[in-house]
């Protein structure tokens, strides 16, 4: 990590290693990182915790968690939705959530820049793409999971075909590096990213009460310049809470952190950094007495709740972090210029 360009935020009001060992403590021994002590693990926060730790230079504990997730991946690519000590709590298998692990192997890569790492990786990101893919509708849109059942769900939500765009994206760069281009997989973000652009009446509205809705299109590359601006304008009042952060659902008082770091994110990622640090000063303070954050608190009697200390949502902070002040070279992975023109040329 570069450190010293952590001197860039307020003194004493980010400690990336706090963070990092909150995640650590968290962690089991076989890898697996639940949302807290005690609690279930899903494959997309612990992978989004894993890339915590790598920022933080954790990163024996961040492989471990990437192995975790290759030992347990079902045969069909997928996980479960979640888990409590390694055994399924919830047998639905989620389209976003399996996809999500390609980003966390690209985002590694970028730190540690270790090609070995994406070769152990390889089988586990194109079985899981794959899987996400045979669930792509033929308008493009991403059916957002198989029941325990085994019936898949023909509902498509913004925000989790915005994520698994964002997942192919970064599978792309991964099979290039490794001289296995996947032509199919270009083909499908072609399609998924029409309809994210031009068939909002594809997905699900009634999610559209949930700010991500709002963000994720931006964060994930769908909409940039001009388009981006005018989609942050048009819903800012819907789901700002002007000094605090941003609101997890629209009509509910609830302020959450993780939702707010990603916002700075996508902020960050179409290049308006000056808004971006405006809004991530606003979650400074929301911490617990080891200077690790809140997941999120009601507005606006500032009850904070929950009161556990979420590993996702410390990692999400550090990654916003990480976009504002370089402190790794994965602080890039959101930011539109960096992946322009990478998937037509080449370049990296």
């Amino acid at each position: 990590m570069n450190t010293s360009n952590l001197k860039n935020i307020q003194e004493g009001s980010l400690d990336a290693g706090g963070i990092c060992r909150l995640i650590a403590r968290t962690q089991k021994k076989d890898g697996e990182i639940p949302w807290h002590t005690g609690g279930k693990t899903d494959p997309w926060d612990h992978v989004e915790a894993a890339m915590g730790l790598a920022i933080g230079g954790y990163y024996e504990q961040a492989r471990n968690a990437f192995e975790w997730l290759r030992r347990i991946q079902r045969p069909d690519g997928s996980w479960y939705a979640s888990y409590i000590d390694g055994v399924p709590e919830d047998r639905t298998l989620d389209a976003n959530l399996t996809a999500y692990v390609a980003v966390g192997v690209f985002h590694h890569y970028l730190i540690t820049g270790d090609l070995s790492f994406l070769e152990e990786m390889w089988r586990t990101v194109d079985a899981a793409i794959d899987f996400a893919l045979r669930l792509q509708a033929p308008g493009g849109e991403i059916h957002w999971a198989i029941s325990p059942e085994g019936r898949t769900d023909p509902m498509a939500l913004l925000t989790g075909s915005c994520s698994v765009y964002m997942s192919l994206k970064c599978a792309r760069i991964i099979a290039r590096h490794l001289d296995r281009e996947k032509p199919v997989w270009g083909e499908a973000m072609l399609r998924l990213e029409e309809a994210l652009r031009f068939k909002p009446h594809l997905f699900n509205i009634t999610k559209s009460r949930f700010s991500m809705d709002w963000f994720y299109p931006v964060l994930t590359g769908i909409l940039t310049g001009e388009s981006a601006r005018q989609r942050i304008q048009r819903y800012w009042k819907k789901f700002i809470v002007n000094g605090q952060g941003v609101k997890c659902v629209s009509d509910e008082p609830w302020v959450t952190l993780a939702e707010t770091a990603e916002l700075v994110l996508a902020l960050s990622a179409m290049g308006d950094r000056r808004l971006a640090q405006t809004v991530f000063g606003w979650i400074l303070d929301k911490q617990f007495g080891d200077h690790t954050f809140w997941c999120g608190y009601t507005h606006p009697d500032m009850v904070v709740w929950p009161e556990e200390k979420i590993t996702w949502t410390n990692a999400v902070v550090l990654m916003a972090a990480d976009a504002l002040y370089d402190l790794t070279p994965a602080g890039r992975i959101f930011n539109h210029e960096f992946w322009s023109g990478k998937l037509t040329s080449g370049a990296l």
